[in-house]
């Protein structure tokens, strides 16, 4: 199988360097090539592709202003930024992107990118692209870290905080519950005001002197339903 893939950059060198490393990626063949987002805007409306390779400082059309135009298209290909600067890269998963690469790009992080473009490609369905993320991104002391969402437990609000809660531990993101509830609707539950589960992790129910909690495959300690949400999650429950 051969993904077609555009290289958009406003630099010619940038653009020769990075076709360069994908020529060593042969399941990914560059069909094209465009100097700004317009112009990739343009080529796209016109051809297909499956991955856009996306410079974010461009002159006339931004790199972040290309991938949210793409995001309305009927087909939207997956989307890797490739950048000289990390002052973006909340904005870049806002818009749903694969992955976010600082220049000089490495060969070993074209290559992680690219993995993770094609689980796309081959597992995840245009809508559902365009929809629900596939991993959640935290900036931590080491850089940016993306957790695929089938690997989170739970998120958690304590006051102006959310944390995200996997099986490796714990982040603080920057994204709100009522963000987080209305994009994955299908896969967390609200349990409380504070806590959205998993679905795929619900075990068990219990009521116990202190009160409803719930029971998450991977986490020892279960979770407070509020009173206000256990019904809903007794009908859920019945439902599944």
């Amino acid at each position: 199988m051969s993904f077609r893939t555009l290289i958009v950059d406003d630099e010619p060198l940038a653009r020769q360097r990075l076709r360069r490393l994908l020529d060593e990626h042969k399941e990914f063949e560059c069909v094209a090539e465009a100097g700004d987002g317009q112009a990739a805007i343009d080529w796209l409306a016109q051809f297909s592709a499956d991955l856009v390779l996306l410079d974010i400082q461009m002159p006339g059309v931004d790199g972040l202003a290309t991938a949210a135009r793409l995001q309305s298209m009927e087909k939207a290909p997956v989307v890797v930024f490739c950048t000289a600067y990390d002052d973006h890269a909340l904005a870049a998963f806002d818009v749903n992107a694969a992955d976010y690469l600082l220049k000089p790009i490495r060969k070993d992080d074209l290559s992680r990118a690219l993995a993770r473009a094609r689980t796309r490609l081959e597992q995840v369905a245009p809508a559902s692209r365009q929809s629900a993320r596939t991993h959640i991104s935290a900036r931590t002391t080491q850089g940016l870290v993306l957790t695929p969402v089938s690997d989170i437990l739970y998120f958690s609000a304590d006051q102006k905080y959310v944390s995200l809660h996997h099986d490796g531990g714990e982040l603080l993101i920057d994204e709100s519950l009522k963000q987080l509830e209305e994009e994955f609707d299908q896969q967390f539950l609200r349990i409380h005001r504070s806590t959205l589960v998993a679905v795929a992790r619900i075990r068990a129910l219990e009521t116990t002197d202190l009160g409803v909690v719930l029971h998450l495959t991977g986490l020892d300690k279960p979770l407070p339903v509020s009173r206000r949400h256990v019904a809903g999650v007794k009908r859920f429950l019945k439902g599944v």
